[in-house]
């Protein structure tokens, strides 16, 4: 099953009590297949319409796995209760990533609802003290 979706990703960064708040708007599409479910969508960054993010979202029971790639490169694994490591290749440089997973939800897209995933997590950079983030994804079908 493959949809045409309208997609918004709303991020909160808690930086020790420094507030962060993000939210990006792009078609993409929505692919089901049997336990899996797949969210596409491209970004485009401040730098101009040129420069572009592909994002890659797959959501499996237990797992998240987002990958990006582009302007910016990443594979982050979601698993709730546990850690993970990544590197994150930017244009100015790598940066080393652990992610612990704290809570994690999801509500597939389905006829009579839009689809939600929710992630609750804390982010370690190149060692640092962790952020504490929660990515709220929507997902709705795209309507002529």
């Amino acid at each position: 099953m493959e949809k045409n979706v309208k997609v918004e990703l709303r991020t909160i960064i808690d930086d020790n009590g420094q507030m962060e708040y993000n939210t990006l708007r792009e078609p993409g599409k929505f692919y089901q297949k049997g336990q899996v479910d797949v969210i596409t969508f491209e970004e485009k960054t401040e730098e101009g319409t040129q420069a572009v993010t592909k994002n890659l979202i797959t959501i499996q029971p237990g797992k998240v796995s987002i990958k990006r790639s582009g302007v910016v490169a990443m594979t982050q694994q979601f698993r709730a209760g546990q850690a993970t490591e990544n590197v994150y290749h930017h244009p100015h440089g790598t940066i080393h990533m652990e992610t612990r997973t704290e809570d994690m939800s999801y509500q597939p897209l389905s006829e009579a609802a839009s689809g939600h995933l929710k992630l609750t997590y804390a982010v370690k950079l190149n060692g640092e003290e962790a952020r504490n983030h929660q990515l709220d994804l929507f997902v709705e079908e795209e309507t002529e």
